[in-house]
């Protein structure tokens, strides 16, 4: 790969999807994009570029970004925003929308949707505590391939034993062939939309609690500021945002605050400030050799 195919490649990612690749990624771009090459019937990477160059084929550039851009995900990443979820944000805009009984919760950059579903069997959980409610979750992302594969709502072994508590697995999933099938129950309480972060979200409606998780670190800092500016103008003063543990606010955004005593969860400046129901206290207590935050064990 010369460094003119590299650097060709890099702003044509930069241009549609923000993603920023340094020098060192070099390799990471000719092991996902070799096959894409195949899928075209080419020999190898300079031959994907030549195409490109030639050619400008817009489906095969939308190839090449979905390729790029798709990034792993599990059930329960972290535990700890789930946690921070269930104790913080749910009660708050329990009490909050008592009158409309309605929450909305996007998953952006949500790849193959394990994210929207952990959420999902949460609020399943609560169970009548949130009867009579209307709650959408919303999982967008870049990749038409990749929500396809959250739509249909099947996972490998590896993927369900990968975070997912054992008792949510035995009641939320079913084993069909050598594959792991989210229950239609679960599955019914996620849309999934196509939808690149770069956009204006304005067509997404409004949501009282983002989840853009390890989304940020791909990005450079004009693009950061851009990307938090279009969620801060589609979240209600006492919303929510969830950022990845190795993403800040600090220096590209001046719209969103931290929560007091707490670790990758915002609120709009000026508008809620502080933890109204975890507190300092830090995160609920697990059982030895379990995943599952404690309230949810049975």
């Amino acid at each position: 790969m010369t460094i003119t195919d590299f650097d060709f490649i890099c702003q044509i990612l930069k241009t549609r999807s923000g993603l920023l690749l340094t020098n060192d990624k070099a390799y990471l771009l000719e092991s996902r994009l070799l096959p894409v090459a195949r899928k075209w019937k080419l020999a190898t990477f300079d031959d994907l570029v030549r195409l490109i160059r030639t050619k400008n084929d817009e489906a095969v550039i939308r190839d090449v970004v979905e390729a790029m851009t798709t990034n792993e995900s599990f059930f329960f990443r972290d535990t700890k925003p789930f946690d921070q979820f269930k104790q913080i944000c749910l009660p708050a805009l329990i009490k909050a929308r008592a009158s409309s009984k309605s929450i909305r919760i996007w998953s952006a950059a949500c790849s193959s949707g394990q994210e929207g579903y952990s959420l999902a069997m949460i609020l399943s959980e609560m169970g009548a505590q949130l009867a009579g409610w209307k709650i959408e979750i919303v999982g967008t992302d870049l990749s038409g391939e990749i929500l396809q594969r959250a739509k249909d709502g099947l996972y490998s072994q590896f993927e369900v034993q990968r975070g997912l508590p054992i008792p949510l697995l035995v009641k939320y999933i079913q084993q069909t062939g050598d594959r792991w099938k989210i229950s239609d129950a679960i599955r019914s309480k996620v849309q999934f939309r196509e939808w690149n972060l770069l956009n204006d979200p304005s067509p997404l409606g409004k949501f009282d609690i983002v989840f853009c998780r390890n989304v940020l670190i791909y990005f450079d800092q004009p693009t950061k500021t851009k990307v938090l500016a279009g969620i801060a103008k589609q979240m209600p003063e006492d919303g929510y945002l969830f950022l990845g543990g190795a993403e800040t606010v600090l220096g590209i955004s001046d719209k969103f605050q931290l929560l007091a005593g707490q670790r990758g969860i915002y609120g709009l400046t000026g508008g809620i400030k502080a933890p109204t129901a975890f507190g300092t206290r830090g995160a609920a207590p697990r059982r030895r050799g379990s995943q599952l935050p404690l309230h949810f064990v049975a």
